[in-house]
Formats: C-alpha cells, structure tokens, sequence
C-alpha cells in the first residue's frame, strides 16, 4: 500500500510540475527551430488555412497585406520582404516565432492556435506574402 501511495504522489508532482514548467521547457531553441522542416506541402489548400488565421489572428499587427503599415505596434514585422525578419527565415524560425512568441512584442499563440498544422499552413500563408523568386515550389493539393 506505501509503494502504491509513493508512485500516486510522484506522478502527481510530475503532473504538477509539467502544468507549471511544461510552457517553459516545450519553447524551442533558436538552433532546434532552424533544423525544423515544414511538414505541411506548401500547397493551395495548406495556403487558403492559413489565410483563415492569417485574418483570425495577426492582422491587428501585421496588416491585411501582411506589410504592417499603420499596425498598432511600432516594430510589427513586414511579412512580405523575409530579409527584414529579425527571428529567422527558416521554416522553423517562423514556426517558432508563431508558437512561442518573438522579442518584447510578438505574443506566442500556441494558445490561440493549438493545433501544429495549423501553425505550419500559417507558416505556408506567409511564405506566400514572400517575392515569388524567394518562396518554396508550389506543391500539388492532391500529394
């Protein structure tokens, strides 16, 4: 019964402490978001997803074009021109700076947008806003 009530309260103080340090430890590192691939084909579909959020979630700082003129925040990055990114061009970078938030202004919206492929057609959304010469192959909806 004392073994029992030994392995019950350990794995309540794991629980615990996942619910206070969990957010802390699952933020990525600049160098582990950089060896992230983009899952999601970079894809019509995977696009208009990410248009839905793009809407949703990120045109109060960004702008409807994604250029962030007139945004509410000063340093709002202009999602059209990658060579001004602060946090990374990389698919990860982007992915990171969605999920965990970046610099003192960009919020993290893991909470927001709970689901990864959600995160990654966002990823594609932006890519998109990119000049054509910079951004991945189109990839077929039907692959």
């Amino acid at each position: 019964m004392l073994h029992w009530r030994s392995c019950a309260v350990a794995v309540l103080s794991c629980a615990c402490a996942l619910l206070v340090f969990g957010d802390a430890l699952a933020k990525l590192s600049r160098d582990d978001a950089q060896k992230l691939k983009d899952p999601v084909p970079f894809s019509r579909k995977s696009i208009d997803r990410g248009r839905v959020l793009f809407f949703q979630n990120c045109t109060s700082c960004h702008g409807e074009n994604g250029k962030a003129e007139g945004s509410l925040i000063a340093d709002a990055t202009d999602l059209t021109t990658p060579d001004l990114y602060k946090s990374g061009t990389t698919d990860g970078e982007i992915f990171r700076s969605i999920r965990d938030g970046a610099g003192d202004q960009m919020p993290a919206f893991k909470s927001q947008i709970d689901k990864e492929t959600d995160i990654w057609n966002l990823v594609n959304f932006i890519h998109s806003l990119w000049p054509e010469s910079k951004r991945p192959a189109l990839q077929d909806d039907s692959k």
